[in-house]
């Protein structure tokens, strides 16, 4: 359990520094091109490498590749060698094919998922996405690296890589743009050098851990078509949970210019606190997941689980009553610059807010999911995923109309409470295990110091004799900090980050 921590602390740490850069990226984006048409075009013409990348590799392939690979280095390391090998080599074969399908059909599908995008803004995204869509090889690689890593317990590597990627596209906006007519291609190119990044970074930790290539192509190996059975599934319910993303951008582009450069920096604000601590908590906890239910260890898988829920519990309920609370200041301190306007803060502040709903309730997506990953069931995941794409598709109709931008994200966050609540019953259902669920009043006790800290952070920002928004944000955060863990000694509750870290040093 020890390790466990350590390695949450780890990951944690090293995606904080990522999330840091990600943050001044977003910065500078703002700064360079607002919320407006081009960067509009832009997120458009990312979203399907960035839906493959999802896919193909950070998604389906690591999640589906790490608990066969990690059965094979307990059992046969020289056969998972081999697999890990195999894996490269058809990837290598693979993703130039996807890439020159995704550069010939782009004036086809940008058309689809830009549909109220001017002549003009369509033809744009065409060449952006044309630009872009290599990144979709130079990740998958880079993703495959970062499953090996992660499933021989590596996990540093592939979290601080992401900081890589972020230079790359920051380079992109700060420098590159200048050498083009439209700046926006500056960006496209720093995406690019990004990838690049995140892959030549994690290459050294892996000759280091042990891997050698080798140069054989064995499709059918049993554990790359355990894999690719697995992969399927995976496949579907990631299709599910991105049909979201490309319906709110539909929707999205027929609304005024900017609609969705609002999305995607609100959503970048509340996916911090599930970047930071919700995804660092599931991936040091598939390996071990998977090792405790190969070996029978239900008891275990129980006490481990039912600490990463906790600890989840821990940070995203005070996350998420903190951003609610100081959004506004956040966004204007991080993006109101030049050519981010006042009117852009008052839109992704509402985004924000109502995204918010389902902060809980992906947190619980993304630790069930890698549960049930651990069991090798990759069918229940896609099926709940499958509900609660229906729940959004529908709340997005339903909503647009008398809401606007704000019930595209009110709808997202809806389904993602939705997916997080039926993910916990099912597994609760098909394992009957019960001692994963906290105790009766440890959620209690979670609200009621969030309580106590929410109120300590509303009085700061409502009363605090400064102007700036920094200190706004700053003085709310250290006081809600403060009164939080204050708030947790009232109640009793002793699960606490420091008792973590007491219980890491001992």
């Amino acid at each position: 359990m020890r390790r466990f921590a350590r390695d949450i602390i780890i990951i944690a740490g090293a995606t904080a520094v990522s999330r840091v850069f990600g943050l001044f990226r977003d910065i500078v984006i703002a700064d360079r091109f607002g919320a407006g048409a081009a960067y509009d075009a832009y997120l458009i013409a990312f979203y399907v490498p960035h839906f493959l990348r999802r896919l193909l590799a950070e998604g389906a392939l690591a999640l589906s590749f790490i608990p066969i690979y990690t059965d094979y280095l307990k059992n046969d390391p020289r056969e998972a060698s081999k697999l890990a090998a195999n894996a490269i080599n058809l990837s290598i074969l693979t993703f130039p094919l996807i890439v020159l399908g995704g550069i010939l059909l782009a004036p086809y599908f940008i058309p689809f998922l830009a549909s109220g995008f001017s002549p003009s803004q369509q033809e744009l995204t065409v060449e952006l996405t044309r630009v872009i869509f290599p990144f979709i090889g130079i990740i998958g690689m880079a993703a495959l690296v970062m499953g090996i890593l992660k499933s021989k317990k590596t996990f540093f590597a592939p979290a601080f890589a992401p900081v890589f990627f972020n230079v790359g596209v920051i380079v992109g906006a700060l420098f590159l743009g200048s050498y083009f007519s439209r700046p926006i291609f500056g960006l496209a190119v720093g995406v690019l050098l990004g990838g690049v990044g995140q892959l030549a970074f994690q290459l050294p930790y892996l000759k280091r851990s042990g891997f050698s290539w080798a140069p054989v192509l064995f499709p059918l190996h049993p554990g790359l078509k355990r894999a690719l059975k697995m992969m399927a599934p995976v496949v579907l319910g990631l299709v599910a949970m991105q049909v979201n993303v490309m319906v709110d951008n539909k929707l999205a582009s027929h609304l005024v210019a900017g609609s969705v450069s609002s999305l995607q920096y609100a959503t970048r604000l509340y996916q911090l606190p599930l970047g930071l601590f919700a995804i660092a908590i599931s991936t040091a906890i598939l390996p071990r997941l998977s090792e405790k239910w190969a070996t029978g260890e239900k008891s275990d898988y129980a006490k481990m689980l039912n600490r990463g829920i906790k600890i989840s519990l821990l940070i995203v309920v005070p996350a998420t009553l903190g951003l609610f609370i100081l959004g506004k200041p956040i966004i204007k301190l991080l993006f109101e610059h030049r050519n981010f306007l006042p009117s852009d803060t008052v839109r992704t502040t509402h985004v924000l807010h109502l995204y918010l709903v389902g902060l809980v309730g992906y947190s619980f997506v993304t630790l069930f999911s890698r549960a049930f990953y651990s069991m090798k069931d990759t069918f229940t995941p896609v099926v709940i995923s499958s509900i609660a794409v229906g729940v959004n598709v529908g709340l997005d109709l339903l909503l647009i109309g008398p809401m606007k931008v704000g019930g595209l994200a009110l709808a997202t966050g809806v389904s993602g409470l939705v997916n997080g609540l039926l993910l916990l019953v099912a597994f609760r259902n098909k394992t009957g295990l019960q001692e994963f669920l906290p105790g009766n009043f440890f959620l209690a006790k979670v609200l009621a110091s969030a309580g106590v800290m929410g109120a300590v952070v509303l009085a700061v920002r409502e009363f605090i004799p400064f102007a700036s928004d920094f200190s706004v944000v700053a003085s709310g955060v250290i006081a809600g900090i403060v009164g939080y863990v204050l708030g947790g000694l009232a109640f009793g509750l002793k699960e606490t980050y420091l008792e973590e870290l007491v219980k890491l040093g001992d």
